[in-house]
């Protein structure tokens, strides 16, 4: 979330990821420092997007002033994002994706 080396080097360059980037979820505590500075550090090292999952508007109100409005490259990175999403390609069936994520965790049940 703080590395411009891997934001910027690795998922940008070297992997060629040109999509939206988004923090780690500020407020979850694994992140060093306050609210305000992981925000500006994740957007310094070249996140598009910071999370903060949890609605405490305290919390919101510390990373508000912080966080800029959203502007060139990353607006265009949300935007191609946001256009591709939708409805799924091929009609969704419950029983079979269920069955197959239960053959993901035991596979010795599939």
């Amino acid at each position: 979330t703080f590395s411009n080396t891997v934001i910027g080097q690795t998922i940008r360059k070297t992997i060629g990821f040109a999509g939206a980037l988004m923090s780690d979820d500020l407020s979850m505590g694994a992140l060093d420092g306050t609210l305000a500075s992981r925000a500006t550090r994740a957007l310094a090292a070249g996140c598009d997007l910071v999370l903060h999952c949890n609605g405490k508007a305290a919390e919101m109100a510390e990373i508000a002033p912080v966080v800029p409005r959203l502007d060139g490259a990353p607006t265009e990175r949300v935007a191609r994002a946001l256009a591709a999403t939708g409805p799924p390609a091929e009609p969704v069936e419950p029983d079979a994706l269920a069955a197959a994520l239960g053959a993901l965790l035991d596979p010795e049940e599939a």
